[in-house]
C-alpha cells in the first residue's frame, strides 16, 4: 500500500489449501481504516504526480512488471495450485502464463494508441474554431475481485487500467488473497511504479468491497463476481454516481447441431464444463442437443466425465481438481437436492467422490430429465454440474440458449461451418466459440450481455472503460 509493504490493521487471516484442507499460511487482514488510507494514497498519485500523462513511463512500468512476474514463475505457479485449487495444466494458460503475457499487449497499446483526434477546424454558429477529442484516465479505479481465476482477473484489471493512467486500489477475493499480495510485492520491489499508484489491499472483511464503491475519491468501479454481488455494487456506487464495470454470472449453451459430429461435441464440452471444477464464469454449463439423440448424447457426455473424474490439482492430467471451500461446495450440493426435487437424475456424479476425506470436493455431474425453466438449469452453479436438455433443431436450440437472464458465453457445434456460424450469431451472449474456436487473448474483449455485466474486459474496448473523453475547441 502506497508503495510499501505493511501488515493489517486486523491482523492476519488464515488462507486454506482447497484440495487438503491444510493452512498455508496467513495474509494480512486489513481494516476500514487500511482501506481508507489506500484510497488516500491512489487518490493523492493521481493528483498530484505525474503518472496519467506519461504514456512511455507507464508502458516500461508495465513491461518491468511482466518481466517481474516472469521471473517468479515457478513460484507463483506453485501458489496458485496451492491457494486456488486450479489444475497445474491451467496455470500454462488462463490461471497465470497467458495473463501476465498479456501485460505486454496493454504496454504496446499505450504507445500506439490515438490519445488524441483532431477533428480540424469548422464554424459552428459562425464562430471559426479548431476542434480535437482527446482520451485521458478516468481517475482512482476500485478493483473488485473473485478468487476462480485471480492472476487472469486481477491482471486483466490492473494492466488495461494502468495503461490508460489510472491509479487503482485492488481488494482481492479472501479465499485467494496471496495471489494478488505477490503481485503488489513485485510492484513495490521490482519496478518503478510509483508509490499510491497500486494499492492492494486483502482483508477477511467482505465490507471492505463496498467501501471502496461508496467512496467519493473513488472515480470508476471495476467489479468481477455474482450478479447478485454486481446488483449491490451498482447501488452502492450510485450515491456518488461514479461509473461502474460489471463482470458477471453466466449459465452459457453449449449447443449441439444435428449435423455435428456428436461424439467429438459431447466429449469437448464434459472436458469445457469440468474445467477448474466448472468455476469459471464463461464455461458453458448448459448442453443443448438434438432430440432424437438425447440419450446417446447423454451416454457419451456421462462416459467422458466418469473418466475425467476430480483429482489433484497438483497431477498434470487433472482437469477438475476441488471447489474452493466447503461453502461452496454446500452451495452446489444444494443445487443437485434441487435438481433431484424438480424430477432431475443424475447421469453421473451428484456427490463427493470417494476416497476423498479432505478437501472441498464434488464428483463431475452430469444432470437430466430437467426443462430449462428450472432452478439447476438457470441459475450460476459454480461447479463441475453440467445440465443435458433436448433441442427441436436450430430455432429451437437458439430459443432455449437465449431463455436466460444471463448472457455470457456459449458454444456451436456442428458439421456446416455457415450453419453452425448463423446459429451463433443467434446467440445473444458476450462471446462465442464456434467448433472449438478460442476467443481468449488480450486482444478480445470480453463482456456479457442482459445480467451478465456491463462493459467489456481486455482488447481496447476493455481499455476504454478506464478512458473518459475530452472534447476542446480552439478559438481561431
Amino acid at each position: 500500500m502506497d508503495g510499501r509493504l505493511v501488515p493489517g490493521a486486523g491482523g492476519a487471516f488464515e488462507t486454506i489449501n482447497p484440495a487438503t484442507e491444510e493452512v498455508l499460511g496467513t495474509a494480512a487482514d486489513a481494516s476500514a481504516d487500511d482501506m481508507d488510507r489506500a484510497i488516500a494514497a491512489a487518490r493523492r498519485a493521481f493528483d498530484e504526480t505525474g503518472w496519467a500523462t506519461d504514456h512511455a513511463f507507464r508502458a516500461r512500468c508495465l513491461r518491468q512488471l511482466r518481466e517481474g512476474l516472469r521471473r517468479r514463475a515457478d513460484e507463483l505457479r506453485e501458489l496458485t495450485i496451492q491457494e486456488v485449487g486450479a489444475p497445474r495444466f491451467l496455470t500454462f494458460g488462463a490461471q497465470l502464463d497467458a495473463p501476465v503475457d498479456d501485460l505486454a499487449w496493454f504496454a504496446d497499446l499505450v504507445e500506439d494508441y490515438a490519445w488524441e483526434r483532431d477533428l480540424g477546424r469548422a464554424e459552428p454558429m459562425g464562430m471559426p474554431s479548431h476542434r480535437r477529442v482527446v482520451r485521458e484516465a478516468v481517475g482512482v479505479v476500485g478493483a473488485v475481485t473473485p478468487w476462480n481465476f485471480p492472476h487472469q482477473i486481477n491482471l486483466a484489471k490492473l494492466g488495461p487500467a494502468l495503461a490508460a493512467g489510472n491509479t487503482v486500489v485492488l481488494k482481492p477475493a479472501p479465499d485467494t488473497p496471496w495471489c494478488a499480495a505477490v503481485v503488489g510485492e513485485v510492484i513495490a520491489e521490482e519496478t518503478d511504479i510509483p508509490p499510491g499508484v497500486v494499492n492492494v489491499v486483502t482483508s477477511s472483511d467482505h465490507a471492505l468491497g463496498a467501501q471502496l464503491t461508496r467512496d467519493p475519491r473513488v472515480d470508476l468501479v471495476s467489479f468481477t463476481g455474482s450478479t447478485a454481488t454486481g446488483r449491490n455494487v451498482m447501488a452502492s456506487a450510485a450515491g456518488t454516481l461514479k461509473r461502474v464495470f460489471l463482470e458477471l454470472g453466466g449459465k452459457s449453451a453449449f449447443v449441439v447441431l444435428d449435423d455435428a459430429d456428436l461424439r467429438a461435441a459431447c466429449s469437448y464440452a464434459a472436458f469445457a464444463g469440468i474445467t477448474h471444477a466448472g468455476q469459471g464464469c464463461a464455461i458453458t454449463t448448459r448442453i443443448l442437443v438434438p432430440r432424437e439423440r438425447h440419450d446417446e448424447a447423454v451416454e457419451i457426455t456421462a462416459g467422458a466425465l466418469a473418466k475425467l473424474g476430480a483429482g489433484d490439482p497438483q497431477d498434470d492430467r487433472t482437469i477438475c481438481g476441488p471447489v474452493i471451500s466447503a461453502r461452496q461446495r454446500e452451495r452446489i450440493e444444494g443445487y443437485l437436492k434441487l435438481a433431484v426435487e424438480d424430477g432431475g437424475a443424475f447421469a453421473c456424479g451428484g456427490g463427493r467422490p470417494e476416497g476423498r476425506d479432505r478437501g472441498f470436493w464434488i464428483e463431475p455431474t452430469l444432470i437430466t430429465g430437467l426443462t430449462n425453466d428450472s432452478r439447476a438449469a438457470r441459475e450460476e452453479i459454480f461447479g463441475p454440474v453440467l445440465v443435458i436438455l433436448p433441442h427441436d433443431g436450430d430455432d429451437d436450440a437458439v430459443r432455449i440458449a437465449n431463455d436466460s437472464p444471463y448472457g455470457l458465453s456459449g458454444a456451436v457445434h456442428g458439421g456446416d461451418v455457415e450453419r453452425a456460424r448463423g446459429v451463433a450469431r443467434r446467440l445473444r451472449t458476450g462471446t462465442v466459440s464456434v467448433n472449438g474456436g478460442v476467443w481468449y487473448g488480450a486482444d478480445v474483449p470480453f463482456g456479457g450481455y442482459k445480467q451478465s455485466g456491463i462493459g467489456r474486459e481486455m482488447g481496447v474496448a476493455g481499455f476504454e472503460e478506464y478512458l473518459e473523453t475530452k472534447s476542446i475547441a480552439e478559438g481561431v
